[in-house]
């Protein structure tokens, strides 16, 4: 029995519009999902947070949020299976509407999304050879004494302030008890010059603590100077490798991104540019500020913003579809495992992370990986 109506429309620039009915007995199904979701962030009197009954819960929640609760878990799920069934090969985050919800009513919804479009790939196993070579990424990186001393130099220095800091704190706990001073000690400690503040670094380097075996245990489970002086020549040799791993994957978007002809879906811009957005107010947030302070600061509105960011978001965009179609010709998808593994992770660490989601980030992440990787050895 077919529980869910469906009819989908072809739209310009690579987009489908997905319009569905899903009827009462199916929706209600997802009842039971809705009210567990809802009390695990419900606090009531008497029970514990998300460890209040079913019944409970369904008592003390508004019939709207548990309709939309359920909305969100029936359409999660079944827009995996409407791809599925009809063989879309969607890309990007899809705009989902609810155009009618009510109780004992079917679920109706209508769904955007864009498809992946024909794009004319360039050669881009050439070009990957050709940059690798253009470059010389494939040097042996090394580290020489000069780069170790530097990082040692710092680490002195570093440790040199703490301890600076550490004597100005027992100074100035020690002038707290001037009750028990002379009237000469008082006088003498108020006309004393106060130490460097450490932050200043206003330290000689004859000051600096010696690099030597009690300097490295200082620093963790190292014995010697020169266990620790290895493990620095160890973490800069992998940072320069890193760099020069992210020079070459620029300069082989750059070439692909120019040499690959083809439309670019709207929504997907739109979902670059979200994801700069949200950049922006996780770093404003994380400083402290509101979003709306910060943009009467800069004197722009978020319009003006993300429409500074368009062609930025378009060549990501672009850049998405060049790697999911290398991807697709070079069987280069990431395992059922891999996902799995990743998006555990993700929702061990962020508990009320979406699954959906975070599945697929992680998708995204994995396929760039595998396709950088595959370039990286042409």
């Amino acid at each position: 029995m077919n529980t869910m109506e469906i009819k989908i429309k072809t739209l310009d620039k690579s987009e489908v519009e997905i319009i569905g009915v899903l009827e009462v007995a199916e929706f209600e199904k997802f009842e039971g999902k809705a009210l567990e979701k809802i009390g695990e962030r419900l606090e009531l009197p008497g029970f514990r947070k998300g460890k209040a009954p079913a019944e409970i819960v369904k008592g003390n929640v508004q019939e709207m949020e548990l309709l939309e609760e359920m909305a969100e878990l029936a359409l999660s799920e079944n827009y995996i299976k409407i791809l599925e069934e009809n063989k879309i090969d969607a890309i990007g985050r899809p705009q989902i509407a609810i155009t009618k919800i009510g109780k004992g009513s079917p679920l109706e919804f209508k769904i955007v999304t864009a498809v992946l479009p024909e794009i004319k790939l360039p050669d881009y196993k050439k070009i990957a050879n050709e940059q690798i070579k253009k470059g010389d990424y494939t040097k042996e990186i090394t580290v020489d004494d000069k780069d170790a001393e530097k990082t040692i130099l710092e680490l002195r220095k570093m440790r040199a302030q703490q301890n600076r800091g550490e004597q100005t704190k027992k100074e100035n706990n020690n002038h707290e008890g001037h009750e028990n001073m002379t009237e000469e000690e008082h006088t003498k400690a108020h006309s004393e010059p106060a130490s460097t503040d450490a932050s200043q670094g206003g330290i000689p380097e004859s000051e600096y603590p010696a690099f030597d075996d009690e300097f490295a245990k200082s620093f963790g489970n190292f014995k010697t100077a020169d266990e620790l002086k290895e493990k620095i020549r160890g973490n800069l040799k992998m940072e320069k490798e890193v760099e020069q791993k992210d020079k070459l994957r620029l300069v082989i978007v750059e070439e692909l991104v120019k040499q690959t002809k083809g439309v670019i879906p709207d929504i997907l811009i739109q979902s670059e540019t979200d994801k700069i957005m949200y950049r922006l107010e996780a770093d404003i947030t994380g400083a402290g500020m509101k979003v709306e302070d910060y943009l009467k600061q800069i004197n722009k509105t978020e319009a003006d913003l993300r429409n500074e960011w368009r062609p930025d978001a378009e060549k990501r965009a672009k850049l998405q579809m060049i790697i999911h179609n290398i991807s697709e010709k070079e069987n280069l998808k990431p395992t059922e495992e891999e996902i799995e593994k990743d998006v555990l992770q993700i929702t061990e660490m962020y508990k009320d992370a979406d699954p959906v989601r975070a599945r697929a980030y992680v998708e995204q992440m994995l396929e760039n990986e595998k396709v950088f990787k595959f370039l990286e050895t042409q």
